[in-house]
Order: structure tokens, then C-alpha cells, then sequence
């Protein structure tokens, strides 16, 4: 096959593009950076996915299309940039590529697309009502409509994954990390509040801050600890891959993630006892992060088994400091 992804440059673009080259298939990259990638088999187009010039160019010949890519931000002043990129992106690049009737459309959507903090019911599967609650997860529901109405105009099949929330194991203990540095430790999560302008959360976190590196046990203002999904990337890619060759995907939305959420109260103390950095515990307001999303329906459809739990990528994540520490 010869095989288009969108976000080749990204965390999980960039496997599947070496996944699928180590398979034998051909493939064509299209992102705003380039991958690094280099291969025989391989060819990228750098651009804007709402470039359709450049969205030409990243769709000739291509048999199956795998739009992972995306931009990401919950800043109300990405607005414009989020819809641009996610929403008449994705309506260019599919308009493109089904010129050339590929055999499958695969899209990556969002847990966002729920009210994953409020929801009606948990787990949340597939069949819970959409209603997302921020304007990224209104790009990626705009953006399945979009894969839908494709579908059913051009009959090219199409599996839409709903992302749970992804990482790479060596990113968890990483300060500097784009995700992982303000959900996890101190200072960074200090920025964070700070350019979202929540005071209230700003002046709690600073209050603990005496200076030193810490990592963060973070829960609701009720004293309830934080509670998500994070998937390692390698099983991301695993649950793609599936996805792109399974005949019974065709139509099918499927909830892509780890099968148990990650519980802080249980996490944040294995980190702080494996890396000897203190712990602060503090009470944020509002309701915090709290939801469980259930994957019953892409294993029981497709054999997804994830293998990489919290406690595997956590120990990787300490290998991974130590490696950093010792470099510098």
C-alpha cells in the first residue's frame, strides 16, 4: 500500500510512519515540520493541512489515508488556529485523497469529544452522547462529521479512534515536557495555571513552592485525586495499525487508550518514592480531572490488549531521568 499520514513529524505519526516502512509499504508523510525520517520507501510533504497545493502534492497515489495529525491547544486565543488546522485541514486533505479512492480513511479523534470531566455516565464508551467542552474537542467533532460525510458521499470506509490522552514513558518524569512537566511537577504547572489566568490555582501552588523541583499530587477542590487515562504511544500505534488492516473497522468509532485510568494518589507517591523528589499535595479549585473511558469495544472488535501499564511506563520514566541527569 502506499499510505498517507498526516502528523509524520509528531509522537505517534512518526512510529506509524516507521512501523508501516518496516512492513514493506510505501509511505508519504505531510506535516508542518519535517520527521527526519529517511527511507527509500518514504516521502514527505511539509505544509499546512489546509494548504490544498501542498495537500495535493501529500495525497497522489495514496491507497489509505491515516490523518493523525492535528494541532493542539485549549488557549482561547488558538481559536482561529485550531480550526484551521483541524477542521478545514481535515476537510482539504480528505477532499484530496479521495480523488484517488483510497481503500481506508483513518482519523484520529479525541476523548474530548465527551464532557470527560462531567459526564453522564462512566465508563464513557462510544455511545455516550457528544458534548465536548473545549474548543479542541469541538475541532475533532467537526472534524468527524467531516469523515462521515466523506464516507458516505465517496463510499470510502472510514474508522474513526477517539485518543485517550498519549505519551511517550520517558516523557512522565520530564519537567520540560510539553504534557507531562505541568500536570506532574511544580513549576510548570505554576506557567500553566498562570496562562490559563487561574489565580485562585496559581496562589495555592505557590504557596508550596519553596524552590526546589517537586512533583505535584493534584486533586479537586473536595479533596478528590486527579484520575485519567494515559496510554504509552507504542500501544497507540499497535491499536492504529489494527485499525488500518481490520476489515470489521470499516465504519466503526472506537475508544483508543489504556484500559484502566491512572489513579494520582496512587502514581505521584511510586514517582516521588522512585526518584526521591518531594511530594506536594494540593487541593485545586474546581472539580479536577476525574473520568474512566472504557476500550471493551476495540478489544472485543479488533484484539486490542495494551501492554504497557502505568507502572511499566513509570519505571522507564525513572531510567530515562537518570540517563538525563547523568548527560548533563
Amino acid at each position: 500500500m502506499s499510505i498517507l499520514i498526516t502528523g509524520s513529524a509528531g509522537r505517534v505519526g512518526s512510529k506509524v510512519v516507521k512501523r508501516l516502512l518496516d512492513q514493506g509499504d510505501s509511505v508519504t508523510g505531510f506535516d508542518l515540520r519535517p520527521s527526519g525520517i529517511t527511507h527509500v520507501n518514504y516521502r514527505e510533504v511539509t505544509g499546512a493541512f489546509d494548504d490544498r497545493a501542498a495537500a495535493q502534492r501529500a495525497a497522489k497515489g495514496t491507497t489509505a489515508v491515516l490523518h493523525l495529525g492535528a494541532f493542539m491547544s485549549w488557549l482561547p486565543s488558538d481559536s482561529d488556529k485550531l480550526h484551521r488546522a483541524n477542521v478545514d485541514g481535515t476537510r482539504v486533505i480528505l477532499e484530496e485523497a479521495a480523488k484517488h479512492k483510497p481503500r481506508r480513511i483513518i482519523f484520529a479523534s479525541s476523548g474530548e469529544v465527551y464532557p470527560e470531566n462531567v459526564p453522564d455516565y462512566l465508563p464513557v464508551d462510544e455511545d455516550h452522547p457528544i458534548k465536548p467542552r473545549s474548543p479542541y474537542g469541538l475541532t475533532k467533532q467537526l472534524g468527524e462529521e467531516i469523515v462521515r460525510f466523506v464516507e458516505r458521499t465517496t463510499s470510502i470506509p472510514a474508522t474513526i479512534l477517539r485518543f485517550s490522552h498519549t505519551q511517550d514513558a520517558a516523557e512522565l518524569l520530564d519537567p520540560t515536557s510539553f504534557f507531562s512537566g505541568p500536570r506532574f511537577f511544580l513549576h510548570p504547572k505554576i506557567k500553566q495555571q498562570e496562562s490559563f489566568n487561574n489565580i485562585a490555582a496559581v496562589e495555592k501552588l505557590k504557596r508550596q513552592d519553596d524552590g526546589t523541583e517537586a512533583l505535584v499530587l493534584s486533586r479537586n477542590e473536595s479533596g478528590r485525586p486527579f484520575r485519567m487515562h494515559i496510554t504509552d504511544t507504542r500501544d497507540m500505534v499497535d491499536g492504529i495499525l489494527l485499525a488500518l488492516t481490520a476489515e470489521r473497522a470499516a465504519g466503526r468509532t472506537y475508544n483508543l487508550g489504556a484500559t484502566a485510568p491512572v489513579d494520582f494518589a496512587e502514581a505521584l507517591p511510586l514517582m516521588a518514592q522512585l526518584t526521591g523528589l518531594p511530594l506536594k499535595t494540593i487541593d485545586l479549585p474546581g472539580g479536577g480531572v476525574f473520568y474512566e473511558t472504557s476500550n471493551a469495544r476495540i478489544r472485543n472488535d479488533l484484539g486490542f490488549e495494551p501492554k504497557w501499564t502505568i507502572d511499566r511506563m513509570i519505571a522507564e520514566a525513572v531510567q530515562a531521568r537518570r540517563d538525563r541527569i547523568q548527560a548533563t
